[in-house]
């Protein structure tokens, strides 16, 4: 076994153990009313992605996300909340100093030993579920599950699901497939993103991921028989029918969407098997991004 399938199959006993200790970290993350941006690079974008349409969408209060090196400087936050698993990020250890002073900033990450744990005013430290692959799995969603957690949206069926997606067999033809296009909505359009990034790195798949309602706006012309396109969460009426009448093939979503996301994380590694690739070894891919000064 890989370590990324290794990490991948750990993802519900890291889940249920941060919504349990959620409360303990209330005073790191943000209160209702703030103005938040959340930020990350690779997967913690899209995460963050997510996260600040769930906070936003439940009346949080407004929330913004950026890669962090597209933060917009002169836009004013109460708080920045900066995902990273190895706390090394360049972009994110330089944004966290250019804030130091002026902008209360939260670190979540994996790894205590890091530069971040200096850099940010609070921190919220998930070592449980750091991991030794280079694709994250673990680690993205079990963030996600604490921030859900907090804003009370996170629910034990989403751990039953996630089981489920690790157990549960992908659809027929699925692997076979040669592209593949994650559609979301609300808070999924980052979970489709997501989905999208873990085909590029793990098995060098041509992905791609758009808002649901955006993929009758031109992408649909590339579904035809040999490709598949998987939504995450409630889909558009009309669309799955669309799609099947292209030829391509149409995966719907019965579980939670975070959920699916693991269901994708399988597809990764499978398709990474059917093509010979060691989704532990991603091509021109490290664990973290360091610039050279």
């Amino acid at each position: 076994m890989t370590h990324v399938e290794d990490e991948l199959n750990s993802q519900p006993a890291c889940w249920i153990r941060a919504a349990e200790e959620a409360g303990r970290h209330r005073a790191a993350l943000p209160d209702p009313g703030e103005r938040v941006a959340v930020v990350g690079c690779g997967t913690s974008y899209f995460m963050a992605q997510a996260v600040a349409a769930l906070r936003e969408g439940s009346g949080r209060g407004e929330t913004d996300a950026f890669a962090a090196s597209e933060f917009p400087a002169g836009r004013s936050y109460d708080r920045v909340v900066a995902l990273t698993r190895s706390g090394t990020t360049t972009e994110v250890l330089q944004l966290l100093a250019e804030l130091k002073g002026r902008t209360r900033t939260t670190a979540v990450t994996a790894d205590p030993g890091t530069p971040v744990m200096k850099a940010a005013d609070d921190l919220v430290v998930l070592d449980y579920a750091d991991e030794r692959s280079v694709v994250q799995t673990r680690f993205a969603t079990t963030a996600l599950t604490l921030l859900r957690a907090h804003l009370g949206l996170h629910t034990g069926a989403a751990v039953t699901d996630a089981r489920t997606a690790l157990t549960g067999p992908l659809p027929q033809g699925l692997v076979e497939c040669t592209q593949f296009t994650f559609l979301g909505r609300g808070w999924t359009v980052g979970l489709a993103n997501e989905a999208g990034l873990k085909m590029r790195e793990a098995s060098l798949s041509w992905t791609e991921a758009y808002p649901a309602m955006e993929y009758r706006h031109g992408p649909i012309s590339i579904t035809t028989a040999g490709t598949a396109t998987w939504m995450f969460g409630e889909a558009p009426d009309g669309l799955a029918e669309q799609v099947r009448a292209t030829g391509g093939l149409w995966v719907g979503s019965g579980l939670d969407p975070l959920a699916e996301l693991v269901r994708a994380q399988r597809l990764a590694v499978a398709v990474a098997a059917s093509r010979g690739l060691d989704p532990d070894r991603p091509r021109h891919l490290t664990r973290s991004v360091i610039l050279a000064p």
